[in-house]
């Protein structure tokens, strides 16, 4: 069955990306509240330097991963065809891998090199959302497994960037709680603050792309209970993009230079936070 032509998803958004950061800009304007971070400067322009860099770097990285994803579609013998009603369940398949592909980049530090880029920003706003890793590569791996069961690579980037674009609008304070139902399905603002916050209770929690409900069955949801403290534990103080994007593996290099051989798998493998003597 030959595919249908899949529109660019996240392309086709950046308009509507631009008229909702303005808005909740503005919106700041009218109506200030003492208790959440706002916009910053600065912070934004980091943000979106890190976004539009993301962009570029991901082209280039979408070849060799592409490749691979492929060359695993191409050699398994099962073939899941695509139907739009069938569509739904895809984005949940998707969802799913992508659940474990970001809780993964808490976990693994070398992978955590990378994602920590988003967490950097100590404000949270929509243009948080575009704070976006320049070594997004390292996430294919988790979606091998559908392109093994027969998924065309295509069919899944397709619902990564829908999931993609749903994500945009849970970066923002504007929103408190949503209807009880909701909050219990679906990844909202309230859920994703948690995810973004630096204090105890709050690190490693919600993990969702679109449905919390996987956090609440792997034991990794957390409430909204206090106000979230945004950053890292330990915070970089610079709006260098450069360093933003690379300052974690440039740490890794310096903690491998300086462990024995036999610490090295641990270096990279084990949590961002792990060192011998701990």
């Amino acid at each position: 069955m030959e595919l249908p032509h899949f529109p660019s998803v996240v392309l086709y958004s950046v308009p509507m990306f631009i008229l909702l950061m303005v808005l909740e800009r503005v919106s700041y304007w009218f109506h200030p509240d003492e208790d959440e971070v706002g916009y910053g400067g600065k912070d934004t322009a980091t943000s979106l330097s890190m976004g539009l860099g993301s962009l570029g770097w991901d082209v280039l990285w979408g070849l060799g991963t592409g490749l691979a994803t492929s060359a695993v579609f191409l050699l398994t013998p099962l073939r899941i065809e695509f139907h739009w009603w069938a569509l739904p369940l895809f984005l949940i398949a998707q969802d799913f891998c992508y659940y474990w592909s970001h809780r993964g980049h808490h976990m693994i530090r070398v992978l955590w090199a990378s994602h920590v880029v988003h967490h950097s920003s100590q404000t949270f706003n929509l243009s948080t959302a575009l704070r976006q890793s320049w070594t997004g590569f390292t996430g294919f791996l988790f979606y091998l497994p559908l392109a093994a069961a027969g998924v065309d690579p295509k069919i899944t980037a397709f619902c990564g960037g829908i999931n993609l674009v749903y994500q945009f609008w849970i970066h923002t304070e504007r929103i408190d709680k949503m209807w009880r139902p909701y909050e219990f399905l679906f990844n909202t603002p309230s859920h994703h603050r948690v995810h973004h916050a630096s204090q105890g209770g709050y690190l490693d929690r919600n993990f969702a792309g679109m449905l919390i409900i996987w956090d609440r069955m792997f034991g990794s949801f957390a409430p909204e209970t206090e106000r979230p403290i945004y950053g890292l534990t330990t915070n970089i103080q610079t709006h260098n993009p450069l360093r933003v994007a690379y300052h974690e593996y440039a740490a890794i290099l310096r903690d491998l230079r300086t462990r024995p051989l036999r610490h090295w798998p641990a270096t990279l493998l084990r949590g961002p936070g792990w060192s011998p003597e701990a």
